[in-house]
């Protein structure tokens, strides 16, 4: 009966609100205590009772109210931030204050000239008679006050942080409280895991929910490529103003590495309790990736401390960022990536009881956290490659891959896998690793195969390229890189592997596929060099690709032919016409798939989706490093010559290396995804460009086929000959006799190996920014926070 009549009375406030047109003072404690005091309702109950068209009609007819109500509701979190919420009665004013700003923020965002009023002093707030919202320089701007008091409860003893006092004086002084003896879990420069309590959990996550919101004023902007322009809440909350910042660096990542889903290990066991952490998890993970997006662009000192605890004398820049890359010591290293993996590895679990374990759902926001820490943390990077622990995360990265395949809901969560793809795949330890034999069984719908990790990689691959949907096509290229660049470091492919690569070389250069877009011949290009990279430097254990061009050598014949007159063009070009697919499938289709897969499928009807802003091409992804003899890494300079896209033949002259401009090269321009897919399926429509004989030939010149060719110039005749002397049809024979074959000293001399490492750009940069707030949006659906308000920095569609 209490909670119904608390949520009378508080609906009974927010129609006294919405129907006031004349000003409520400050003072008037009265009225506004109705909306946090003797009041206790849930987060939910909050978003129902407070309906969007409401908060509206108050910010455009009673401003003064609405302002007045977010500071009474800032100024009730300093002052419980300054109390240390001694009763409950106090507590529970706190998140009540909490749920109300958490629920209005957003229209507060949405509205251009309401954005600067938490960044000013609230006028003719003094007559309240409380100066809680005062420091010794005069008011605070209110978003500051807000922020500092988010961060101190964050640390309050029996509220969200366990006490360590006890007896009648066991309130702590809030403002001498030293946070780094109450960060929440053990792990990353902090030895002691506090006892577990439920409701501190939930009161942390209530907090962070509101953290998260204050941050959001990111997603009202529309997409900027200018990356300078920083998040004012994120800057202040990741600076020296806030003595907490390192305590709560380190609570958040240690309690997202401590996360294990699965408990004790008892099935079902999410079904027997209720798991409070798993919401904390959620939030603490988006905080960081929030937090981590803007590095402040000052330069990060190498770790030279002994301990995290000495990381204290940063820099002015963000300390999120700066506490990050100063991580060192291996063993925090290994609590990371373990933790990682083992959050990244959940949903692929499979038992023999279904539904028994517990599935998380934000390996989105995982995938988005590793690829900060390798990206601010190259000895992180290096640390991560040192053994072959970094399967432990590629293998859940090419299931989700699999997995999203279809679903163009999930876009996004392909394109955040490959680019930690491509940047693994600049570093030789990456490529070594893949070496080691496959031996898992996760249930993907792929073909069985005995062999290593990059044997399932390249599978993998090669059912995102043949059975993917088409917007994934400027994927392929990045996809291509990456298989480029471990190419030289894969000792004995399997014989799936090897005709998976076959066949795209033969699908890719097909006339009709080659001459539909100006950059098609880039795939070509890949392949050709991946297959030259494995025969020079890795020919004595890959029998299994030296048969497999041996039996597709037609295709190189007719690459190394390909005809350039006109009427070839025009025929390819109405083939083109009658072709939708990207590439031939007829031989992608698998017979026999590993046990317990299931298809990849298209999202469901009424699945919402966020848009994303362009990829740059994958010239502006990589610059191209040659390694030397002794292993080492030397960058090649691009050249200064712009290469842009005309609509004449001179356009993409052929080059003789494998970029792709893909007509993409201003990075400045950004595009929806609806856009994407329209330029990719009109390319060849367009009169802008038509591919002609002086084209063609510009590349087809430049073709790296002396390798291959001087191989089946060698081989072929020897396997014939063994073919017709010993009257074989079994192909293990004829393995046997590649195996212990040699070309050494019959090949051209080996080119030097040219890795494409992934450099960051302003075009990544803002694509990061619209993925992670895309994926913050549509995972925050209880309460709905943004839903339905008018987000600029993408589109919400529904498929």
């Amino acid at each position: 009966m209490g909670s119904s009549d608390s949520k009378l009375n508080f609906r009974k406030a927010v129609i006294q609100l919405t129907t006031k047109t004349q000003p409520v003072e400050a003072t008037e404690d009265a009225f506004w205590d109705q909306f946090w005091a003797d009041t206790t309702i849930t987060v939910q109950d909050v978003f129902a009772l407070v309906p969007a068209a409401e908060i509206r009609a108050v910010r455009e007819e009673s401003p003064s109210n609405l302002a007045t109500l977010c500071y009474k509701a800032v100024e009730k979190l300093v002052q419980g931030a300054e109390s240390g919420c001694p009763t409950d009665r106090e507590k529970q004013v706190i998140l009540n204050c909490t749920r109300i700003l958490t629920r209005i923020l957003p229209y507060i965002f949405e509205d251009q000239d309401w954005r600067g009023f938490f960044w000013s002093t609230v006028p003719g707030a003094g007559h309240a008679g409380t100066d809680e919202l005062d420091d010794d320089d005069g008011a605070r701007p209110l978003a500051e006050s807000l922020l500092l008091a988010i961060a101190d409860l964050l640390f309050c003893p029996d509220f969200t942080v366990h006490s360590h006092r006890r007896g009648p004086d066991s309130v702590e002084n809030m403002q001498s409280l030293d946070s780094c003896e109450y960060i929440w879990e053990a792990g990353v420069g902090f030895a002691q895991s506090p006892p577990l309590n439920y409701i501190h959990d939930l009161n942390r996550a209530e907090l962070l929910r509101l953290l998260l919101t204050c941050f959001s004023e990111a997603m009202y902007l529309p997409p900027s490529p200018d990356n300078s322009v920083l998040n004012p809440w994120v800057t202040f909350f990741c600076s020296t103003e806030n003595r907490h910042a390192l305590p709560l660096f380190t609570s958040l990542l240690n309690v997202v590495c401590a996360y294990d889903p699965v408990g004790y290990g008892i099935p079902y066991n999410h079904l027997l309790f209720a798991d409070y952490r798993e919401q904390l998890v959620e939030q603490a993970v988006q905080i960081l990736i929030v937090t981590l997006e803007h590095d402040g662009g000052a330069p990060r000192p190498a770790a030279s401390s002994s301990s995290i605890e000495e990381l204290e004398n940063a820099g002015p820049e963000n300390l999120f960022v700066n506490y990050l890359s100063r991580i060192h010591r291996e063993e925090d290293f290994d609590f990371v990536l373990k933790g990682l993996a083992r959050l990244l590895t959940n949903p692929l679990a499979q038992t023999y009881l279904p539904h028994s374990t517990k599935k998380i759902q934000f390996h989105q926001e995982l995938l988005v956290l590793f690829w900060k820490l390798c990206d601010f943390n190259k000895k992180f990077l290096f640390f991560v490659l040192k053994s072959s622990d970094v399967l432990d995360v590629l293998v859940p990265i090419l299931y989700y891959l699999n997995d999203a395949r279809a679903d163009q809901s999930r876009v996004g969560l392909m394109h955040i896998g490959v680019f930690i793809l491509l940047l693994l795949s600049g570093e030789r330890n990456f490529g070594v690793r893949l070496n080691k034999p496959y031996s898992l069984h996760v249930p993907m719908d792929i073909p069985v195969f005995t062999g290593t990790h990059a044997d399932l990689l390249i599978v993998v691959f090669h059912k995102i390229i043949t059975t993917g949907h088409q917007r994934l096509q400027p994927l392929f290229d990045c996809l291509l890189t990456i298989i480029v660049n471990v190419s030289p470091y894969l000792k004995s492919l399997s014989m799936v592997a090897a005709n998976k690569l076959l066949h795209l070389l033969e699908a890719f250069s097909t006339t009709w596929f080659l001459f539909s877009t100006v950059q098609n011949h880039h795939l070509v290009f890949f392949l050709l060099e991946a297959f030259n990279n494995i025969i020079q430097y890795q020919f004595d254990g890959n029998c299994n690709l030296v048969y497999a061009i041996i039996r597709k050598r037609n295709v190189f014949h007719q690459l190394a032919n390909l005809p350039s007159d006109p009427a070839t063009i025009q025929k390819a070009l109405q083939r083109k016409k009658k072709s939708p697919d990207v590439i031939s499938r007829t031989s992608s289709q698998e017979t026999v798939s590993m046990e317990g897969s299931h298809p990849a499928v298209p999202a469901e009807p009424g699945t919402l989706k966020a848009s994303l802003v362009a990829m740059p091409g994958i010239d502006k992804l990589t610059e191209k490093s040659q390694v030397s003899e002794d292993g080492t890494m030397v960058s090649i300079p691009k050249l200064d010559s712009p290469r842009t896209v005309h609509s004449d033949q001179s356009a993409a002259a052929g080059t003789s290396d494998t970029e792709s401009n893909s007509g993409r090269d201003n990075e400045d321009v950004f595009y929806t995804e609806a856009e994407m897919e329209r330029s990719l399926s009109s390319a060849s429509s367009t009169s802008l460009w038509t591919p002609t004989p002086e084209w063609i030939l510009s590349w087809k010149c430049k073709l790296p086929l002396q390798t291959i060719m001087r191989l089946l110039q060698v081989l072929v005749p020897q396997v014939e000959k063994i073919c017709i002397d010993k009257g074989l049809t079994d192909e293990s024979e004829i393995l046997k006799f590649l195996q212990h074959g040699t070309l050494v000293g019959l090949l051209p001399v080996p080119h030097p190996i040219l890795i494409r490492k992934y450099q960051a750009n302003a075009g990544t940069a803002m694509w990061f920014r619209t993925y992670m707030w895309g994926v913050v949006y549509l995972r925050n659906v209880d309460p709905p926070i943004w839903y339905d308000t008018d987000v600029r920095l993408f589109e919400i569609q529904r498929m």
